[in-house]
């Protein structure tokens, strides 16, 4: 799996190839604004640390993802998505800290108000497979990946007035 970052529009410019990780780019590069994906899937961070808003790139060129995403800033970290080969499974909880309404996911809902009257997800528990979450009904909107784990506040996470509507498993899209 590997991407490669551009400084500039269009591939140009120095580059840094990227195989793994990566929690800051400003040591590689001063600043990033295209890439392409050889292999594999990323999500890629608007901040270091794997914070701020996420986009899910897979494998393809991004000449100028910066007016396909809407982002202000550059690309400041990276995170490969490891393949997952075996089931999806993932709870979600209508209120934080696994309270509330809950309902089990094992394959993709374009939206928890019309499958489960839910109008907020607030927390999740995911048990199998690597997810994307989305602020929109029809995966639209900021996305969140979520690899398996214990989510129990997303407003902890830095997401208060996001409010997740729709959620996709990461499959063959890789």
């Amino acid at each position: 799996m590997n991407i490669i970052f551009y400084e500039d529009r269009n591939f140009q410019g120095r580059s840094y190839e990227c195989m793994s990780d990566c929690a800051d780019m400003s040591s590689y590069l001063s600043r990033c604004h295209s890439c392409r994906v050889e292999s594999g899937c990323f999500m890629v961070y608007d901040r270091p640390n794997y914070m701020g808003n996420q986009y899910f790139f897979k494998r393809g060129e991004y000449a100028d993802y910066m007016s396909m995403t809407g982002w202000r800033d550059c690309i400041k970290s990276c995170r490969m998505i490891p393949m997952h080969r075996g089931s999806y499974r993932m709870k979600i909880y209508e209120r934080e800290n696994f309270g509330g309404q809950m309902h089990e996911l094992m394959d993709d809902c374009d939206s928890i108000m019309d499958r489960y009257r839910m109008s907020d997800c607030m927390s999740c528990h995911v048990m199998d497979g690597h997810w994307l979450m989305y602020e929109q009904p029809h995966y639209r909107g900021k996305m969140m990946y979520m690899r398996p784990g214990e989510y129990r506040s997303f407003r902890e996470m830095g997401y208060g007035g996001t409010r997740f509507m729709s959620m996709r498993r990461i499959m063959d899209m890789c």
